[in-house]
């Protein structure tokens, strides 16, 4: 099977090469998805960089966190899979770049049958991951006001979606014109420019100075601490991801003095399920979802794109052997919403 590889640290296009390599096979309560499509993530920009720690395998691996495909064969406990469309994360979060993938029973799903592959491929990971930050962990309600940080990324324009289905007032936050206008369409009550505007002044001139209620960042760095500004009396922070820089999950910046006097909730979310969360946390020390929660997001997510309100933001379409150059255009910051990669 191909699959792209890094095999050497630095920009994509130099990190990665295409390889032919013998097809995996599922272990127990595990799936072996042949793919029809993968998508590009910015960890996997700083997995070809070196530096990303979380996914930190020995060189060479096969690079992707997300595919969607029909399940071929499977491990003992994985029976009821079998032949099945589906999204899904690889095992370990890599090596879904490649014509055959390994996944584990707890993070694959049924593909929404109203999606094609491409759609299929950009929904699971940003939907399920904006209704863990806004729901599940944010505890967003109708008529409050949310930040969304990154709002025409993947994540960040699903976030927008499913605040303005809520009920919520949504303060976007992007870059340029065309991504700007992006959050508009999608219903964001409030629209800032980063590159024109300081957001933390917007946001007091908004909100009459009060602040908002929940913050959905997905940047980090210098924009979490600025963020962190924002949050109103008895208000919540919630990071989602270091799209900012990686080096961010590492470093340590909310102090005890700004919890103090901020009067205010810090919070965070991984996207991972587990059917066994207790065993999860005894052996890595993280926090693991239940796998009963994905399921009932997944339930309601489905819902509310049968019913066509929601939908995931598509920006371009590579095919297999553009790979590198796609992630080098992520790299840059020239694309929005998600970038699937399809097999040719």
């Amino acid at each position: 099977m191909r699959a792209w590889q890094v095999v050497r640290h630095g920009r994509p296009s130099d990190a990665l090469e295409q390889r032919e390599l013998a097809t995996p096979e599922a272990g127990p309560r595990q799936v072996l998805v042949r793919a029809s499509a993968s998508v590009l993530n910015f960890n996997e920009v700083d997995g070809c960089r070196g530096r990303y720690v979380t996914v930190n395998p020995p060189l060479p691996y096969t690079l992707g966190m997300e595919v969607v495909g029909v399940v071929e064969s499977v491990g003992e406990g994985a029976e009821e899979w079998l032949g099945r469309r589906v999204v899904a994360t690889a095992a370990g979060a890599f090596g879904a770049h490649a014509d055959a993938v390994v996944a584990g029973v707890d993070m694959v799903f049924d593909a929404p049958a109203a999606l094609g592959d491409v759609q299929a491929a950009a929904f699971f990971f940003p939907f399920h991951l904006a209704w863990l930050g806004l729901f599940t962990r944010g505890r967003l309600e109708p008529g409050q006001t949310v930040l969304v940080q990154a709002a025409a990324g993947g994540v960040g324009s699903a976030a927008v979606q499913l605040a303005v289905v809520a009920g919520a007032r949504v303060i976007a936050v992007a870059g340029g014109v065309s991504k700007t206008e992006l959050c508009r369409s999608l219903g964001a009550d409030v629209v800032v420019d980063h590159a024109v505007d300081d957001f933390v002044a917007v946001v007091d001139e908004v909100t009459d100075g009060r602040g908002v209620d929940l913050v959905f960042d997905g940047v980090g760095g210098d924009v979490g601490e600025r963020s962190l500004r924002c949050v109103a009396l008895g208000g919540t922070y919630m990071t989602v991801g270091f799209a900012a820089g990686i080096e961010a999950e590492e470093q340590p910046w909310v102090t005890p003095r700004q919890l103090c006097f901020g009067n205010l909730s810090v919070g965070g979310v991984m996207l991972s399920y587990t059917s066994f969360p207790d065993a999860a946390r005894a052996a890595t020390g993280f926090n693991i979802v239940p796998r009963a929660v994905g399921d009932e997001i997944h339930r309601s997510l489905t819902v509310l794109l049968d019913d066509g309100r929601i939908a995931p933001v598509v920006s371009e379409v590579v095919p297999f052997s553009s790979l590198p150059l796609a992630l080098d255009a992520m790299e840059e910051r020239r694309t929005t919403g998600r970038v699937v990669v399809t097999r040719d």
